[in-house]
């Protein structure tokens, strides 16, 4: 049996941060993604984390888990520090760009998860932040799962950011985005069939 090795970078999102049951959707997906191998999920997440940060931090942390004998993949979490450190829209693109162009050169699979909604006082900026996250990882045929348009007038998620920070979802927040994760290309990047959901 070998091992299919998932390291997951990203924000305090990919850490599950304000969860109760402290899964998050990461938690919750790797619950559900039930591969032939063994699957060991390897959470890398910074707190407040812009794009800018995390490409010049990944590839030396993912690279110090890869293993010559696992199906090594990488799982960008996406959040939304980039819009309360004023980075531009181009510099934004530029940053996943640079690391999904990596990734591929190092034959390492990439999914990313986009942001979600969070204060509605950004919510303009943060849906073109994630159209524009959405389009890199589509021009260079990487799954994208924008967890932003279907939950940006979701009740329940609205509802879960309202009882805590107003930032960080809880329970039913995570399980939302776990739902998107699972449902949108999921277990197909995995070589999995889809009713394994």
């Amino acid at each position: 049996m070998t091992e299919v090795r998932l390291m997951v970078i990203g924000d305090e999102l990919v850490a599950g941060a304000g969860d109760p049951k402290a899964l998050g959707w990461v938690g919750r997906v790797a619950a559900r993604t039930h591969p032939t191998d063994r699957l060991s999920v390897l959470t890398l997440a910074v707190p407040g984390e812009t794009t800018t940060a995390l490409g010049q931090r990944w590839e030396d942390e993912v690279a110090r888990r890869l293993s010559p004998d696992a199906d090594n993949r990488l799982v960008i979490g996406l959040g939304r520090a980039d819009l309360s450190a004023g980075l531009s829209l181009a510099r934004s693109r530029l940053n996943l760009a640079n690391v999904l162009d990596v990734a591929e050169q190092r034959r390492i699979p990439a999914f990313v998860v986009g942001p979600p909604p969070g204060s509605t006082a950004e919510a303009d900026r943060l849906a073109e932040l994630s159209a524009a996250f959405g389009d890199v990882a589509t021009r260079r045929r990487v799954p994208y799962v924008d967890t932003f348009s279907p939950l940006a007038a979701h009740e329940q998620w609205l509802g879960d950011l309202a009882m805590g920070d107003g930032v960080l979802p809880g329970q039913a927040g995570y399980g939302l985005m776990a739902w998107l994760v699972l449902h949108t290309g999921w277990h197909t990047w995995l070589g999995l069939p889809d009713d394994a959901a």
